[in-house]
């Protein structure tokens, strides 16, 4: 069945709207969790409403170069592009967004593109540690790409496909033929692609907690605050999302989509209590050794 255009954007937009407010949740719940498991009481899980209220509310008399303030802007663009381009609901026609054949290269620019306006804004602050976050983000970052972008390869060719629509529609059917047990090796490079892309410990050097806070967006208040906190809300679940479709067999309705995302996400917040944070030059050479040789074996698989 086919539907307008106008009926695509209306329900791509309520998605957003869906998917913003359950990202705002899940970060409470998660930032909860985390204190508990420390012996603490913790935030109520509609904080993170209030500190977006709070942000959104306050004015800047700060002036930096145009690229400062196009940074935050940029970064959002990358989370509300992915949304917009990664089917929801399978079997919906509603909820399938904009995606089409071959979107998961542009999923995977989309990625980039945040990370890279986010590096060209924070590096006009002219604040020491936005530079140095920078530079660890996008070490970090390439080093992140390798595995996954053999993961990507390597499902594709098993599926004969490069649309994320057409990869889940290969794993219906039952659990067996989620791409979690028809390539293990894809999934266990990703996922540790996975812990790279949501930067909790121990690759979280790019913010760098208690040593450079808080890395790249250092210089940022007010608004643009703000508009990152918003990225991050949106782009935490979009993610999930992505790697629930290529791995773990999408979701038929959303309540399946937030069960599965949120146990996804769940993984790297619980991996990030358990382990401290590594030294970026650690981190670079991890990513370059097991998960590496993981995405090799994926593809050698197919």
């Amino acid at each position: 069945m086919e539907i307008s255009l106008l009926t695509k954007i209306l329900f791509s937009l309520l998605g957003l709207f869906i998917v913003f407010n359950y990202g705002l949740l899940q970060a409470g719940v998660m930032r909860k969790i985390v204190a508990r498991v420390a012996g603490r009481y913790g935030i109520p899980i509609y904080q993170p409403y209030i500190d977006l209220i709070k942000n959104y509310s306050k004015r800047t008399q700060i002036t930096h170069g145009v690229m400062f303030y196009l940074g935050p802007v940029f970064r959002f663009s990358g989370g509300i592009g992915l949304f917009f381009f990664i089917p929801m609901i399978y079997g919906s026609v509603y909820w399938q967004n904009f995606s089409f054949s071959g979107d998961i290269i542009l999923l995977m620019y989309f990625q980039f593109f945040g990370m890279l306006g986010m590096a060209l804004g924070a590096g006009e602050g002219g604040q020491p540690n936005s530079i140095i976050g920078i530079s660890r983000g996008l070490a970090q970052f390439t080093a992140v790409e390798v595995p996954f972008t053999l993961a990507i390869i390597s499902i594709a060719v098993q599926y004969d496909t490069l649309s994320v629509y057409d990869i889940v529609a290969a794993q219906q059917g039952g659990i067996q033929n989620w791409t979690l047990f028809t390539n293990p090796f894809a999934v266990i490079a990703g996922m540790f692609a996975f812990l790279g892309l949501m930067r909790h410990a121990p690759f979280n050097v790019v913010m760098a907690p208690q040593e450079i806070p808080i890395g790249p967006p250092t210089e940022y208040h007010s608004t643009y605050l703000g508009m990152l906190q918003s990225n991050r809300v949106v782009l935490h679940i979009v993610e999930a999302v992505l790697f629930m479709n290529l791995f773990f067999g999408g979701a038929t309705s959303w309540l399946e989509l937030i069960i599965k995302s949120f146990f996804i996400y769940f993984i790297t917040v619980f991996i990030g209590v358990v382990f401290p944070r590594y030294r970026v030059d650690h981190t670079v050479r991890w990513f370059l050794k097991i998960p590496l040789v993981f995405g090799i074996l994926a593809v050698l698989f197919v």
